[in-house]
């Protein structure tokens, strides 16, 4: 377990990069964790993956803000007292439009923002590792953090002036390099690769250390999740 902002000397808004955070209702959300930690942990849990992302976000040295893109009344209140901007997923078209609709919210206030979607299930996020990322993706118009399996996607980013063009889902991986996107290849930035959708995701997750409220909610004597 590790503690809000402990990484982050300077968790202010002094960045320029906006990221943007998707949620579904809770009650849809992690729908393949059930099998793994019941289905009333489930939602619990996806709203303390969220709430751990969107706190380690905010002490990202290189985050000026973060906009999370839910109709969740929950996950709203709990995400916007972290300080998250929360705007309604009015497309209600799925998680891409959902994202291209977060970025459109951030380049209405700022046009010249340079955006990065980021995947909502980043329990153990570390702000320094982020904060590496996030120089990294600064180098590319549109550039991709593959996640740990190598198959998905957890974070995307767009340049000033540069469209997200998000393709998240499934094998989004190749999705990104076939849209252009550069791949961003670090080593050592494990928790921003670090999603969890599966019992084995969230094992991987506890060994590199999760946040506060994830820890609340599946303790270290808890069960080893199926």
């Amino acid at each position: 377990m590790r503690k809000d902002g402990e990484l982050a000397a300077d968790p202010g808004p002094t960045g320029p990069w906006s990221l943007i955070v998707p949620l579904k209702p809770l009650p849809l959300a992690k729908s393949r964790l059930a099998e793994a930690v019941g289905p009333l942990v489930r939602p619990r849990l996806a709203l303390a993956f969220a709430q751990d992302t969107v706190a380690a976000a905010l002490c990202c040295p290189a985050v000026r803000d973060v906009v999370v893109v839910t109709d969740d009344p929950l996950a709203a209140a709990a995400l916007g007292a972290l300080g998250a901007r929360v705007v309604p997923d009015a497309p209600a078209a799925g998680l891409n439009a959902a994202l291209a609709h977060g970025a459109e919210a951030v380049r209405a206030r700022r046009p010249a923002a340079p955006v990065a979607a980021l995947s909502a299930d980043l329990p153990a996020l570390r702000p320094e590792e982020l904060h590496r990322v996030l120089v990294r993706a600064g180098q590319f118009h549109r550039a991709f953090l593959a996640d740990a399996a190598e198959i998905g996607t957890t974070l995307l980013s767009a340049a000033p002036g540069v469209e997200l063009r998000p393709a998240f889902g499934g094998a989004s991986r190749r999705r990104h390099l076939s849209s252009g996107a550069e791949e961003i290849l670090l080593t050592g930035v494990d928790s921003v690769r670090r999603d969890v959708d599966t019992g084995e995701d969230l094992r991987a997750a506890r060994e590199l250390g999760v946040g506060p409220r994830t820890a609340e909610r599946w303790p270290v004597d808890a069960p080893e999740p199926a």
